[in-house]
């Protein structure tokens, strides 16, 4: 398997597009809402399911189908979004990583207590 970066399939996903004159409703507005759709399909595969059967479902190979191709669809739009607006995700990714280090530190270990000091 060959390794695919984002920028690659960033092309491929505007010459798709482009092929079909969709650009013209490629709009932050659109991209987003329909971002939103797309997760919200992927979430509906899970919606009834239990924590063990939601850990499972790669096992079927109709749901892992299913989940694999709403993942495609809300990487599609992601990317989309992306270019449209110029963000590069990585990038965003790694600087909201190096916000979060910050913001939610490794908690300290606790203290240990003198043994002597109840007595």
């Amino acid at each position: 398997m060959t390794e695919l970066d984002v920028a690659e399939l960033q092309r491929r996903l505007a010459a798709f597009a482009a092929a079909r004159d969709w650009g013209q409703y490629h709009t932050p507005k659109n991209l987003a809402s329909a971002l939103s759709v797309e997760a919200s399909e992927l979430v509906e595969i899970f919606q009834w399911l239990t924590p063990e059967q939601s850990a499972r479902i790669m096992d079927e190979p109709e749901a892992a189908h299913r989940v694999a191709d709403e993942v495609a669809d809300v990487l599609a739009y992601l990317l989309q979004f992306c270019e449209v607006l110029g963000i590069d995700p990585l990038q965003a990714l790694a600087a909201k990583l190096d916000r979060n280090k910050k913001r939610f530190p490794v908690p300290s270990p606790p203290e240990p207590q003198d043994r002597h000091s109840s007595e």
